[in-house]
């Protein structure tokens, strides 16, 4: 029996439902004509109109909630902070933007005053000849047409309008005399960023730029010609540099003739940061870099050096670049598309944003694994004759054969890291005759740990993550089954695998220091007011992502290894041993699917005994195996510690 059946009323014989009785003044009258008005007319109601009336009612309902709902909650913020700006922008003073430093103080940006010519988009709203002739007097003296203004106050989200921007102080002067004229319009005082060093310092500090329609409607106090930044720091740091700003009364009469101004609150400077990077050791490394590229006929490269101590990034270079300044004053059309349609894509950041395989730059990493894993004594040797013959797993007839560059004989684990003996690491990567191999899971695994397959954190925009390739992945994303080939050719930094030289750079500190594996960090301090009489508003101390993820003994093994590359007679970074300091070194080798056509990686860190220095470099498309990292490493060093 159903449970609500005892409460159901029970409809007696006969009875009228309420919804089957429909009278009306038009019944009425018709049983008057008819003589029937002593007895009832019933009309009655299809069953399904009162349901259909509830439905429309809940649609009407559901729609105004869900509007209330949308405006309250999801597009409540923006909103408020349309409403905000739309209020107060035009009393807003705009503060001095915070300067930006490097570790020994040495300014990098300043600021330089600049001029707007703003108007209040109310006062053009009306269509007067009197108006119309204004627009025509405002785009004579700006040198701009009037159609342009006309469009840019129909275009406007914001009661103010920017006109003109980084006024010539030729008009600058016309516009002051004519100022009278122009009622509902003002000249208002800006500032203009100036990056000392231009493409050297441009991927890391980047720029700051007029804010735009989106920026302006999602960030509370700025005024629609305001600067923002864009990228780089500027961007990142944009809260601790913008400052806070003032507020004004523009006091008017009753007919709306302006009397002066009341300043309502001062507006605060910006905070200033101090870099890790040291500006002489950014210029070297750009300069060398370049140089190297230009010898050899390649284009593209990047660099990262950084303190193995603590994960301070002390140089981070991505060629060719571009001058910022371009931008600082609002960077013509011309200029942009070239920008944008340069094939060596110089506003790409390669050494955060760039997606390479590694080579053998991947092996002092796979050999840590190995040993963590107990899977190989370091003592044991592998005869490399040059390459390893594998037969096909379900047909034996057929046999792959892997490579290396040059056949080593037998090597152990120091000596395979220090000639790069690529048939070693097919071996305990993938295993091979009577050697277990760690296997893409394993590999992959350790990569990670490493920091291969996530971001560093490095305070910087637009960061890629990294991809470490493995049979989930190849299925999901390829639709193929993961095969042996795969596991060797990840073995060797090669297959699928995309990294960048940030996180090349922030692993080879985890061997260099003991294994620590610390956030890479640009800024190292914010301060207030100048340096001579700063206060500090933040340290940023390093931060430790993980530790103690291979032992250290396992770790002294992998350095030997890359210090003997540097000192045997059989090493590939002998170029370095006549430094007047130890250094430890791997180079690296990947193919790219061109033919003779290569990515190049070093890989160094000095003192060998007391690492003070990380530096890894990547060249993109040398032609050949020639050397072009070991060079500017080389150079780069030798100053740096003779500096020091």
């Amino acid at each position: 029996m159903n449970f609500y059946s005892k409460y159901k009323i029970k409809r007696l014989p006969g009875s009228i439902e309420t919804h089957e009785v429909f009278l009306d003044k038009l019944a009425q009258i018709e049983e008057e004509n008819l003589g029937i008005t002593e007895k009832k007319l019933e009309v009655p109601l299809a069953e399904k109109v009162p349901y259909i009336l509830l439905v429309i009612f809940l649609l009407v309902a559901l729609t105004f909630f869900s509007k209330v709902f949308f405006f309250q909650i999801i597009g409540g913020k923006k909103l408020y902070t349309a409403a905000e700006n739309n209020k107060g922008s035009a009393l807003l003073i705009i503060p001095e933007r915070g300067v930006i430093y490097d570790i020994n103080f040495e300014k990098l940006v300043s600021n330089s005053p600049a001029f707007d010519f703003v108007c209040d988009r109310r006062r053009f709203l009306m269509s007067s000849e009197e108006i119309s002739n204004e627009i025509d007097d405002i785009a004579e003296v700006l040198a701009m047409s009037s159609e342009y203004i006309k469009q840019k106050i129909i275009d406007s989200g914001s009661t103010e309008i920017l006109v003109s921007e980084n006024i010539s102080h030729e008009n600058l002067l016309v516009l002051e005399t004519k100022m009278n004229d122009f009622s509902g319009c003002k000249i208002q005082q800006n500032t203009e960023r100036n990056y000392f060093s231009g493409a050297v310092f441009s991927q890391v500090l980047g720029y700051t730029g007029r804010i735009n329609k989106d920026e302006y409607s999602s960030s509370s106090g700025y005024a629609i010609n305001d600067y923002i930044g864009k990228t780089g720091l500027e961007r990142y740091y944009e809260t601790y540099l913008r400052g806070t700003p003032g507020q004004k009364k523009e006091v008017k009469t009753a007919s709306g003739i302006e009397q002066g101004t009341e300043i309502l609150s001062e507006p605060e400077p910006g905070y200033n940061l101090v870099l890790n990077i040291d500006a002489g050791l950014q210029e070297r490394i750009y300069n060398a870099l370049g140089k190297s590229l230009e010898n050899v006929g390649a284009k593209k490269g990047a660099a990262v050096a950084m303190d193995p101590k603590t994960g301070a990034v002390l140089a981070l270079v991505s060629y060719p670049s571009y001058d910022n300044n371009l931008f600082s004053g609002g960077i013509s059309q011309e200029d942009y598309d070239n920008l944008q349609n340069d094939v060596n894509q110089p506003l790409f950041n390669r050494a955060i944003q760039g997606q390479y395989p590694t080579g053998s730059t991947i092996k002092p990493f796979e050999a840590a694994a190995a040993l963590q894993e107990k899977l190989i004594s370091p003592t044991k040797q592998i005869n490399d004759p040059g390459y390893i013959l594998v037969p096909n797993q379900y047909d034996p007839s057929i046999v792959y054969r892997y490579g290396g560059v040059a056949p080593h004989g037998w090597v152990d684990m120091k000596k395979a890291l220090a000639v790069s003996s690529n048939i070693y690491f097919y071996t305990i990567g993938g295993g091979y005759e009577d050697q277990k191999g760690l296997g893409p899971t394993k590999i992959k695994e350790y990569l990670s740990l490493f920091g291969w397959n996530e971001k560093t954190g490095i305070d910087l925009p637009s960061e890629f993550s990294g991809l470490i390739p493995d049979p989930d992945w190849k299925k999901r994303v390829k639709g193929e089954g993961w095969w042996d080939g795969d596991t060797y050719n990840l073995s060797i930094g090669q297959s699928d695998l995309q990294t960048t030289p940030l996180q090349v750079a922030s692993a080879y500190c985890a061997i260099a220091n003991g294994g620590t594996l610390y956030k890479p960090q640009i800024v190292n301090k914010i301060i207030s007011g100048s340096p001579g009489s700063s206060q500090l508003v933040k340290q940023f101390s390093p931060e430790v992502i993980r530790s103690n993820f291979i032992d250290p003994e396992n770790l002294e093994i992998v350095r030997e290894g890359m210090r003997d590359g540097v000192v045997q007679p059989y090493g590939l970074s002998t170029y370095l041993n006549d430094l007047p300091f130890s250094v430890a070194a791997k180079t690296g080798t990947a193919e790219i699917g061109y033919k003779d056509r290569f990515n190049v990686w070093s890989a160094v860190f000095a003192p060998y005994e007391d690492p003070q220095i990380v530096l890894v470099m990547t060249v993109e498309r040398v032609n050949g195996l020639g050397a072009v990292t070991l060079p500017v490493a080389k150079e780069v060093l030798n100053w740096y510690f003779a500096e020091k």
